[in-house]
């Protein structure tokens, strides 16, 4: 069973979700919020698998939410929900350590598949709608030599020549499949690339392992 927190300032929005939510055998609603304070307390009380994170709260929003539940090292992955795929608070929350984000229009399946996703350990924003994300804001990167910069680039001195190169890919919006196809190699093996990938970066999922690919510019914004 997963268990998400709803944390959205809209009674209603919460409604919608914990009907949407209790319709499934497999998902329980944990808890509701109504800001990021409440979120970020009640994580810390209820541990829930999932976090289904709105943007704009008053008080403490959800970004800053996030950025405090991830730093506490909590075993709760955060799910961005927006109202435009694009926005910049979008990017601000993968940025803090969400492992993906929603628009609110999506469909009801979108975001049930997108849950489980997350909970799964997966990342829910497609490798090619990251990219856009990314190069939108490309200007909010650090650059070459800043200490962020620095710190990425030291992550990747744990990466072997084949893994630096499947970042690179990883971070141009490439899929397994793609990748598989690309370097001749079975997909299976490309997952396990993936994965010590992750691992040895220090990254929570794919989001932030594309991330991770801007930051020490093996990709360059388009």
């Amino acid at each position: 069973m997963t268990t998400v927190l709803i944390v959205d300032d809209q009674p209603m929005q919460r409604f919608g979700f914990r009907m949407l939510l209790e319709s499934q055998d497999d998902l329980t609603v944990a808890g509701e919020a109504a800001n990021g304070a409440e979120a970020v307390r009640m994580v810390s009380e209820l541990r829930p698998d999932v976090a289904l994170m709105d943007i704009r709260m008053p008080g403490l929003d959800g970004i800053e939410a996030t950025r405090r539940i991830v730093a506490a090292g909590d075993r709760t992955r955060v799910l961005i929900l927006t109202t435009f795929d694009l926005d910049e608070y979008a990017y601000a929350g993968l940025r803090a350590g969400a492992s993906g984000f929603l628009v609110k229009d999506a469909q009801p399946e979108e975001l049930l598949a997108g849950i489980r996703a997350v909970a799964s350990g997966d990342a829910v924003v497609a490798p090619s709608l990251t990219r856009r994300l990314l190069d939108a804001y490309a200007d909010k990167l650090p650059k070459p030599g800043e200490p962020e910069s620095a710190a990425a680039d030291s992550r990747l001195s744990q990466l072997t020549e084949r893994e630096r190169e499947i970042l690179t890919v990883i971070g141009q919006g490439w899929t397994n499949t793609e990748i598989s196809e690309r370097f001749h190699l079975a997909e299976s093996t490309v997952k396990t690339h993936v994965g010590r990938i992750l691992a040895k970066t220090g990254a929570r999922d794919r989001v932030q392992a594309v991330i991770l690919a801007y930051d020490t510019r093996l990709v360059n914004p388009s």
